[in-house]
């Protein structure tokens, strides 16, 4: 698991290669939940200069800190208004996914030249961006406030359930929280990372 500020014995190759691939991550993820939102019909992430590929708009001092310093963490979250999709429910779930597919794709393209042996020197900042994205991809899958898969698991559910998944969630936020670091910590959620990190492009660790 790369943990850049905390793992000290990392060459700067190694830490400039996890910003890059930081940036390009968390930016592509951001910019297509708002893409998506906008396409969906609500003008929210314009107004709030959300669709665009600029990195800096979608820096959140928390989540970017985490991902730089922990290895695991989130982008700054894209505001929506889900009365103004033209289908509430299904255009929930797709803003909420929109970003975890863009990570796996960035994931797959990635690891195309390392799979096929064509990376060269640039095998492993090639690894990285993998890496980061599959990070990006399983993490934000977690159903718990503010990750996509929670948003997800309410729009999945009856209307009676998702009002009481919601009040769930307001009232245990802190307890939620300590949960997901847990997750973190003890390694559960880098597992899956791992996996498919090896099925991608052959390669055991960066």
């Amino acid at each position: 698991m790369l943990y850049p500020l905390l793992r000290g014995e990392i060459g700067l190759d190694v830490f400039l290669s996890w910003l890059l691939a930081m940036t390009i991550g968390l930016t592509v993820h951001e910019f297509c939940h708002a893409k998506r939102a906008d396409m969906a019909g609500d003008r929210t992430p314009r107004l709030n200069g959300r669709v665009t590929l600029n990195p800096l708009a979608h820096y959140d001092l928390m989540g970017t800190t985490m991902l730089l310093v922990f290895g695991f963490g989130w982008g700054k979250p894209v505001p929506i208004n889900p009365l103004a999709f033209r289908h509430p429910r299904r255009d929930t779930i797709a803003v909420s996914l929109a970003g975890v597919v863009s990570n796996m794709v960035i994931a797959v393209l990635a690891a195309l030249p390392i799979r096929l042996g064509l990376s060269g020197a640039y095998t492993m900042p090639l690894a990285v961006i993998v890496y980061l994205n599959l990070i990006l991809a399983v993490f934000n899958l977690i159903p718990v406030p503010p990750l996509d898969g929670s948003h997800v698991l309410q729009m999945l559910l009856p209307l009676r359930l998702h009002r009481r998944v919601e009040t769930f969630y307001a009232r245990n936020a802190q307890w939620l929280f300590l949960a997901l670091l847990a997750l973190v910590f003890t390694g559960i959620v880098g597992l899956p990372v791992r996996l498919l990190f090896a099925l991608l492009t052959g390669l055991r660790s960066i």
